[in-house]
């Protein structure tokens, strides 16, 4: 059976992960929840997929932890439908083994099933992310052959 959410239920769950309280984490999860966070896994390795409460809280209570410290977050956007709901924030973090402040914005997409998260799905900027991880920015310039750039058979992304 499927059952609501409301926006009070998404600002609490971010409440909690901030809060890296375990037992308050996993209040909001499903046994079942599927999480995954797309982003730079090389430097923040908390990105990437996890599966079941048990990883999704250990990823969010340690290893997030392990790699930077949220010091701050805004919860710009928060759009709810149903058993669904979308959210924008921007968050601000120091950078574990380097000190740095790292600011950037994320977006989360959350199903929930009888009143748990059974879904979870981030995006950050990870761009903006890995440069200010990194201190600098990155080298995106690409040398291309003056023969293949005249041929036209190439795309700069």
């Amino acid at each position: 059976m499927t059952s609501g959410i409301s926006r009070g239920f998404v600002q609490a769950y971010f409440q909690a992960c901030v809060s890296r309280d375990p037992e308050r984490i996993a209040a909001f999860l499903h046994d079942d929840v599927e999480w995954s966070l797309c982003g730079p896994i090389d430097l923040l390795p908390f990105c990437g997929q996890r599966s079941g409460k048990a990883a999704v809280v250990d990823t969010l209570t340690k290893l997030v932890p392990s790699v930077i410290r949220l010091t701050k977050m805004d919860l710009e956007q928060i759009l709810v439908d149903g058993d669904r709901a979308a959210s924008y924030m921007h968050l601000t973090a120091v950078h574990a083994c380097t000190g740095r402040t790292v600011s950037y914005r994320s977006a989360q997409f959350i199903m929930a099933r009888d009143g748990k998260i059974v879904d979870f799905r981030g995006l950050i900027d990870s761009y903006d992310a890995a440069e200010q991880v990194l201190g600098h920015p990155i080298n995106t310039a690409v040398d291309i052959p003056p023969a293949l750039a005249e041929s036209g058979n190439c795309i700069a992304l």
